[in-house]
């Protein structure tokens, strides 16, 4: 690594498992000092933690649900006391609830805008009070925002695709203060919660996509550092896909 992020300091929601703690620790490799939020599991947060702290960076795990706009705020706040300010927001948080339209229910469809979006709006909003010129705002969206082969996806889509017109929206906002902020949008990536094996992974990779694999955190990690490092100072506003040629 050529520790192009040294000394900048960053916040990771949902950082504590899966492609969270995989930017985590890409962050962390790159010089950064590092904050993750967790909901319900301490004992995986304090493992991503150490995993940062050995690689010689500042790093802190923070309970906040991301539904509760006061706990992500004060997660925030407490980012930059602790670590001296903010200089990188990844909103990587996200919850996804699959339901066919005549089950699904208004609470799940409630915490899902909840978590998708609002926490996104919220987060940002909190951070860039403490970014100068030079800060990054990174959201981890979806494929799913621009293609949907599987029935009972519609509400997630829908907060997935509703944070492509808020980076669209918040680059114009940011821009003059020199804050850059795009969207990723990951295909398939196999984690505990979305595994690379059973009859619905089989399905994806025999007919959707282009590249008959699931991605690693590691590689959905990788362009959220190219996107917070300095070659990435003209790149604002855009969803970005990396997603083995699922949207092709």
């Amino acid at each position: 690594m050529n520790h192009q992020l040294e000394n900048k300091r960053a916040l990771v929601t949902g950082g504590s498992r899966g492609i969270g703690a995989a930017i985590v620790k890409r962050l962390a490799r790159e010089g950064a000092h590092v904050a993750l939020t967790y909901v319900s599991n301490p004992d995986q947060a304090d493992e991503t933690v150490q995993a940062a702290q050995a690689l010689g960076v500042k790093a802190l795990a923070i309970q906040a649900d991301s539904a509760d706009a006061e706990a992500l705020v004060a997660a925030v706040e407490q980012t930059a006391r602790e670590l001296g300010g903010i200089d990188i927001l990844v909103n990587n948080a996200g919850i996804a609830k699959i339901a066919p339209l005549d089950g699904y229910r208004l609470e799940d469809l409630d915490r899902t805008l909840a978590v998708n979006v609002r926490a996104v709006f919220v987060a940002t909003q909190a951070a860039v009070r403490h970014m100068q010129t030079g800060g990054r705002v990174i959201t981890i969206g979806s494929c799913n925002a621009e293609r949907v082969p599987f029935t009972g996806g519609g509400v997630y889509a829908m907060s997935k695709a509703a944070l492509v017109g808020l980076v669209k929206g918040l680059a114009r906002d940011l821009g003059p203060r020199g804050i850059t902020i795009n969207n990723i949008q990951p295909g398939p990536v196999d984690t505990d919660m979305n595994p690379a094996t059973g009859d619905f992974a089989r399905m994806l990779i025999q007919q959707v996509l282009a590249l008959p694999r699931y991605a690693t955190g590691d590689e959905i990690a990788s362009l959220v550092a190219y996107l917070a490092g300095p070659e990435a100072g003209y790149v604002t506003g855009a969803s970005l896909s990396i997603d083995g040629g699922f949207t092709a």
